[in-house]
């Protein structure tokens, strides 16, 4: 079977790579990971779990432009979920209360997008997939991911973004997310994958015996009740989301997840006390295999798939992004 080789950047539990694998296999192809590069420790820690014999840069803003010829290996995609935070909605207000930069101007995160761009810039692979978060469209009225489109047109043909969202891809979770993809070589416009819209509902992705744990204890309920009340009548949006099992789907499953009451709570019945999804429900809600394994705690694990990317979504696009490679090539090769 032929190769597809890849790196993956911003990796987190390497979600993005799982996709293309499946992708991948759908085509006939093997995806050849050269490269990733993670800087949480407990990401890492779950990824090498999942993919342990796999190069690691553990930050990406180690590699000077200079030294990216050397350190950075070819190959044919990159994939880049990239740090949402500096953009998304949550990100932003938390900033905001803290005095911190935000958007590009946070030199933590928010100016990663150009580590991105120097390797495309560079290393020049045949196509790239970047994911983040539907608030970079708006973002400061559209002008930075103008700027973004802009950087990454000068070498690669880069169809308008698309807002996708999990719901319409056989996942039970709202999760919209924006995807940027781009190609070395110009064969007809791109089109990315239509919505399958296939019908779920959220107890198909709930365990048969959750453990008794999970069931929050009658003063964390009342807590919760009355920290959404507090917190609307303050105009904050974050609290608890009641969600029924006959759901179509449950709110954005975030990272925050199990640390500060805003919560997808799974409704148990009249005079019950709602539950927390288990880590493996939410890895699940994300479309993450079974066979995928993780040894990190709760907490740990809510943030890792709070952070990760929707597989059946991203699988479609990795569909459409290798088959729009292989026609390049024959064409290319054609016209030889």
């Amino acid at each position: 079977m032929k190769k597809i080789s890849s790196i993956d950047l911003f990796a987190g539990v390497g979600g993005m790579r799982i996709s293309l694998s499946k992708a991948a296999k759908r085509l006939g192809l093997i995806d050849d990971c050269k490269l990733y590069s993670e800087i949480n420790n407990y990401s890492r820690q779950t990824y090498v779990e999942n993919f342990p014999k796999t190069k690691l840069i553990e930050d990406i803003k180690s590699v000077a432009r200079k030294d990216i010829k050397k350190i950075i290996p070819d190959h044919d995609i990159l994939l880049a979920g990239f740090p949402c935070q500096p953009f998304s909605r949550a990100g932003i207000s938390a900033r905001k209360n803290l005095k911190r930069a935000h958007g590009f101007d946070d030199k933590d995160q928010g100016d990663l997008f150009f580590n991105i761009l120097d390797i495309l810039n560079t290393k020049k692979p045949k196509a790239f997939i970047l994911e983040n978060v539907q608030n970079l469209k708006t973002y400061q009225n559209g002008k930075i991911l103008d700027q973004i489109l802009k950087e990454l047109r000068i070498n690669y043909y880069v169809p308008d973004p698309k807002i996708l969202d999990a719901q319409d891809f056989g996942l039970a979770q709202r999760r919209k997310r924006i995807f940027i993809v781009g190609f070395l070589r110009f064969n007809g416009e791109f089109e990315f994958p239509t919505p399958t819209y296939k019908k779920t509902t959220v107890k198909e992705f709930l365990d048969l015996y959750p453990p008794r744990k999970y069931t929050i204890s009658d003063l964390l309920w009342s807590s919760h009740k009355k920290r959404k009340i507090k917190n609307k009548k303050a105009g904050k949006g974050f609290g608890f989301r009641l969600t029924h099992p006959r759901d179509k789907a449950t709110v954005t499953i975030s990272a925050r997840y199990y640390k500060d009451g805003s919560e997808c709570l799974l409704y148990r019945g009249k005079n019950k006390n709602p539950r927390r999804l288990t880590p493996k429900e939410v890895f699940r809600l994300q479309g993450f295999p079974e066979s995928f394994k993780f040894s990190v705690s709760d907490l740990q694990a809510y943030k890792q798939a709070g952070n990760a990317v929707p597989i059946n979504v991203v699988e479609k696009v990795c569909i459409k992004v290798l088959k729009y490679i292989s026609k390049t090539a024959s064409a290319f090769k054609n016209a030889a």
